[in-house]
């Protein structure tokens, strides 16, 4: 059995092995070679993560300061090949296919094809891409985006872009007179940086790596360590060896949280020693569910608490810090008081008593961390599923003390360091002020286009232009059908990029790819080598130097880019020395130090400290910038995050990321560990349900989308796969199944796209 459009031949069982161990060697050996990577790479993966090294293009995840010997994982050894790939897409490949016949081709191959070698320019006639000059693209570029109203037209940034190449594009963009500064965090986490701000005053993670050396148990929501932060697996490790309680909610059973092998480990990987068991408890909440799980185990907290009191035994809520760090504990207090067990258990689709045995690991333990992912955020009531994490943390102190906190995991390599560096559409978040007096003009105060409204823009026609610093936004974003007739429409869009992709290939009026240097090649510049530097999950500054040998002679690095565009654009100004950036990074860095100097104090004397160096948090010392200046406990409007009600045959639909993927970058094929390989195209089913419906392993079936908006949206030829997954709920492969999102199901505060719990139902 193959599938029909990749020719792949199909196999679906169960997978019965570990994370790590022999799989990740076999499914590298699998995909590296496909990209047939010289020498070198065996040097870069050697420097990988580590101090005066290469900082790993795929997940934020920290760089300890002493690292393993090897301190990559599988997906990032096949960022790294993918990146290191010997294939080249010249001039003439585009000669020999025209942008329809591309079109065609599955997201695998288009990467696949190898790194872009030249500036080209989408030429109508013949429907093809043509070489040009950096100078005649920079013109070209130049002239027609000022013939552009700057505010309708979009500068998106991919979270790889260095700390030095995001500071220059956001001061592009605000030069212009525009902050349209949509980015991956408006894709993925924007939920925790509204989030967490308005509850705790500090818009990231509390903790830093070595607090997971002090818990003593972890609560994990919505996130797929085994798939989207791997090496997070040798801090599980650790930490269980320890004897810390890990204890985990999420609707599909994953083997990252299952168990592991470390491939490190002699014994472990010569299955003379079990692989570790990760999760001493896994709660299968359905999609949206995590709400009503945690005010059952808020309840019981707080019952527990009002028995102490009336026997006078210990408390078990941290009284201390409700009192001194928090408002409107009274308020969230009575409305848990208040809350039905029957309401708990239908929304969470747990038991109580699964909830009452997390409830009693969390009120054992004297300090915990919350892990999370986009599980939480990208949901219609995503905000009020992160208010809950926040709300059973205070509980008992755990935010701003040792080994506790919340600890969102980023999955892009400097999606967070971009907006700490100016990537925003908020003028709050940008240090207005400051850009005013070093850099002498008037910053935008009109709040610039996210994701969702740039989108809306798209759609409408009224926005003039697209320049994309990296990534595939076409392609990741919700609404494919409107946006990709939309989308031609565009009088120019820009794609910075180092592989063909999919938005390449529905070019505006006028299109152009400007080829770049990747992190792991040699940047050679005026004043020699250069560094570049980004920032991890934990607020971590780290350096990396790349010394592969570059694609092309002809790619100009991401300053080079970008300061080629504003130079275009912009008249000239003596305080932004574009030139000068480009030829030495270490001057970029000088004025982000400049900017943020409360943040970067010491930038380039610090650049390549062991483990980083962290550029501080408020709350982890207790200091709350909030309105309130103090840490709010925040009532839920809703029990599931979902934001629709259930109504028979209605699916919540769960899109999720295959092994072999890395957001919409398709490395092979083969989905390890849910036993899916050769195909994308699939369901993901419980056994009930397809019992209810009719329907066996193997079948074909549409999804159509079930939104209440009248609009139809279906994705045909889906094979059902039997899975370990709630009842009502369906998992499938993103980006394919972000045709069924509609725009604007989205988180209702932070325009995240709500694709983990998506209206659908299932057409035979």
């Amino acid at each position: 059995m193959r599938d029909d459009e990749t020719g792949e031949e199909i196999i679906i069982r169960d997978y019965k092995g570990p994370a790590g161990g022999w799989g990740s060697m076999k499914g590298m050996a699998r995909v590296l070679p496909a990209e047939h990577p010289g020498p070198e790479m065996l040097d870069t993966l050697r420097r990988q993560n580590k101090p005066h090294g290469f900082m790993c293009v795929s997940c934020a995840w920290g760089k300890p300061a002493k690292p393993h010997a090897a301190e990559f994982c599988e997906n990032g050894a096949k960022a790294t090949a993918w990146e290191m790939s010997s294939a080249r897409v010249t001039p003439d490949f585009f000669q020999r296919y025209t942008v329809t016949e591309l079109e065609g081709w599955q997201d695998h191959d288009l990467e696949q094809a190898g790194r872009l070698t030249h500036p080209m320019r989408y030429d109508r006639a013949t429907d093809k891409y043509v070489a040009a000059s950096w100078d005649e693209a920079f013109a070209a570029i130049g002239a027609k985006l000022k013939s552009c109203d700057p505010k309708k037209v979009v500068l998106y940034a991919s979270g790889r872009a260095s700390l030095e190449t995001s500071f220059m594009y956001a001061l592009f963009a605000r030069m212009w007179g525009q902050q349209n500064l949509p980015d991956s965090s408006n894709m993925c986490h924007e939920t925790t940086s509204v989030g967490l701000k308005n509850a705790i005053g500090s818009p990231v993670a509390t903790i830093q790596l070595e607090d997971y050396e002090k818990c003593d148990a972890i609560f994990c929501f919505g996130q797929n360590v085994g798939v989207n932060s791997p090496r997070m697996l040798h801090t599980l490790k650790d930490c269980r060896d320890r004897g810390v309680e890990i204890v985990t909610f999420n609707p599909l059973r994953e083997r990252g949280w299952e168990a592991f092998a470390d491939p490190q480990n002699p014994l472990q990987m010569a299955k003379v020693q079990k692989p570790t068991i990760i999760s001493t408890q896994y709660h299968q909440v359905k999609a949206g569910g995590d709400i009503a799980a945690l005010l059952g185990m808020c309840k019981l907290v707080l019952e527990a608490d009002e028995r102490a009191r009336a026997e006078g035994g210990e408390r078990v809520v941290d009284q201390h810090f409700i009192e001194q760090h928090t408002v409107r504990f009274e308020e969230f207090a009575a409305f848990c008081r208040k809350a039905e067990w029957d309401d708990i258990v239908r929304e969470s689709g747990l038991t109580r008593d699964a909830i009452e045995a997390a409830a009693r690991v969390y009120m054992r333990a004297k300090a915990v961390i919350v892990v999370y992912g986009m599980g939480i955020t990208q949901h219609r009531y995503g905000m009020d599923s992160l208010y809950m994490l926040v709300n059973f943390l205070m509980l008992r102190g755990n935010i701003g003390r040792e080994g506790a906190g919340p600890g969102p995991v980023r999955g892009h390599s400097n999606v967070q360091g971009q907006r700490t560096v100016g990537i925003t559409e908020k003028t709050e978040l940008a240090p207005v002020e400051r850009l005013k007096a070093l850099f002498q003009f008037d910053p935008p105060t009109e709040k610039g286009w996210d994701t969702v409204e740039s989108c809306r823009q798209i759609i409408a026609g009224t926005c003039q232009g697209f320049v994309q610093l990296g990534g595939n936004f076409l392609r990741a974003t919700p609404e494919h059908a409107k946006m990709q007739a939309a989308w031609r429409k565009l009088p120019i869009t820009v794609h910075v990029a180092t592989k063909l992709n999919k938005s390449h290939l529905y070019p505006g009026e006028e299109s152009w790819i400007l080829p770049c240097l990747g992190r792991s090649e040699r940047d050679e510049q005026a004043s020699g080598p250069q560094a570049v530097s980004m920032e991890d999950s934990f607020s971590h500054i780290y350096g990396s130097v790349g010394k592969g040998t570059p694609a092309s002679d002809v790619l100009l690095s991401e300053p080079a880019i970008v300061a080629g565009v504003a130079k275009a654009v912009l008249p000239p100004n003596p305080n932004v020395p574009w030139d000068a950036w480009v030829g030495d990074y270490s001057l970029v860095r000088k004025a982000i130090e400049d900017c943020y100097p409360d943040k970067f104090a010491n930038f380039n004397e610090r650049l390549f400290e062991p483990g980083g160096f962290w550029k501080g948090n408020p709350a982890s010392h207790r200091k709350w910038e909030t309105e309130s200046g103090k840490a709010e406990f925040n009532v839920p409007r809703a029990l599931n995050a979902a934001g629709f009600a259930d109504a028979e045959g209605r699916f919540r639909l769960i899109t999720l990321r295959s092994n072999d993927q890395f957001n919409t970058t398709i490395y092979g094929y083969d989905d390890r560990f849910r036993g899916i390989r050769g195909t994308r195209m699939v369901v993901m089913m419980n056994r009930a349900d397809m019992a209810r419906l009719g329907v066996a392993a193997g079948d074909k079936v549409a999804l159509e989308s079930d939104a209440e908006d009248g609009e139809e949206r279906v994705v045909e030829g889906l094979r059902v796969v039997e899975y370990n997954i709630p009842e009502g709920c369906l998992g499938g492969y993103y980006p394919e199944l972000n045709y069924l999102i509609p725009l604007e199901h989205h988180a209702l505060d932070s325009h995240v796209p709500a694709g983990k719990s998506v209206p659908v139902r299932v057409r035979a």
